[in-house]
């Protein structure tokens, strides 16, 4: 199938109004021109993907505010560098200290490890606090969660159990968080 303009503003709308296939059409449409560009930018593949992941997750929560006068792709470049540019900034302010290597291995060597009945009762409670809030995300996002956070499978993994392009499992998986923050915020979970 030929991509037109036609079919990729179409698109935008159809994604405007929510629709998931749209998403994931324009993700997977745009997905390596603006890694493309990032990865130019950046020279580190971590930090790309990372960039775009963010970058796909904030065009789609601000999907409204796109102006059709501008191609898609060039609003997408230019959500990547402020993305990029904020990433600039949190490692400048980023403090790091000089650890000799015997100060690390002081480090390393704790007494005793274990928890305490009373760490315990306090994990334990917080671990059922933030299940009840990940049970209020709809299920494709719990499953999510649960994949990566409970089950700790790599985005591959999830990709082939959910049977899902790579693309998508980790824009889904960047929604399930903020999603998740957002009602632990709200809650207090």
């Amino acid at each position: 199938m030929e991509v037109t303009s036609e079919l990729i503003q179409q698109n935008i709308s159809k994604a405007r109004e929510g629709d998931q296939v749209a998403f994931t059409f324009l993700l997977d449409f745009f997905w390596n021109e603006v890694y493309g560009f990032m990865l130019k930018r950046t020279e580190n593949e971590t930090d790309t993907e990372d960039i775009v992941i963010e970058t796909f997750a904030k065009a789609f929560d601000r999907i409204s505010t796109y102006n059709p006068e501008y191609a898609f792709n060039t609003w997408l470049i230019a959500i990547a560098k402020n993305v990029h540019i904020d990433l600039l900034r949190k490692k400048k302010s980023s403090l790091f200290i000089e650890i000799t290597d015997e100060e690390d291995d002081k480090a390393y060597n704790v007494a005793d490890t274990s928890l305490t009945a009373e760490d315990q009762l306090i994990k334990d409670q917080n671990l059922s606090s933030l299940l009840s809030c990940v049970k209020q995300l709809k299920p494709q996002y719990q499953e999510m969660i649960q994949l990566r956070y409970f089950q700790e499978l790599s985005y591959q993994e999830i990709a082939d159990t959910v049977h899902e392009p790579l693309n998508n499992v980790k824009v889904k998986l960047l929604r399930a968080k903020k999603l998740l923050a957002e009602i632990i915020q709200k809650n207090n979970c």
